[in-house]
């Protein structure tokens, strides 16, 4: 009776598995690494060798991923597997970080984003220059 239970809890419609809070950490893990890189999802879709709208159901927790699967994103995003499990707890569940990311975070990505699409050398020495200062004025307040 207990074997039924659980499988029940284990699943949605039909038998098919729901995802857990660690698939959707991954997800999230996934979307932020592309994301970081200034990759759009059908460019991760090509890499991987999936359709676009299997690439978003990875990146929004709709399908779970396969451990073949999970190494080739891996590959894509140039990270180790474990990189997708940091900050996730042995109970299967990700440690005091929400599945939404933070204001910050969201800002932090678009200006990886944004940094990464500059061409010119030069003007990101001068971007991380400027920013720098920004950080020394900021510091000696």
């Amino acid at each position: 009776m207990n074997q039924v239970v659980s499988k029940v809890a284990n699943t949605g419609v039909a038998g098919r598995s729901r995802a857990l809070d660690v698939d959707r950490y991954v997800s999230m893990r996934i979307r932020q690494r592309r994301i970081m890189l200034g990759l759009t999802q059908q460019q991760m879709a090509e890499l991987i060798g999936v359709t676009y709208q299997q690439a978003h159901k990875y990146e929004t927790g709709i399908n779970r991923i396969s451990a073949g699967r999970l190494y080739q994103i891996a590959r894509a995003l140039g990270v180790e597997i474990s990189y997708f499990f940091e900050d996730v707890d042995p109970g299967g569940g990700a440690q005091t970080r929400s599945h939404e990311l933070m204001p910050q975070q969201r800002m932090l990505l678009e200006l990886a984003r944004n940094f990464a699409s500059i061409k010119s050398r030069k003007h990101q020495e001068a971007l991380c220059h400027l920013a720098r200062v920004l950080s020394d004025s900021e510091n000696r307040r």
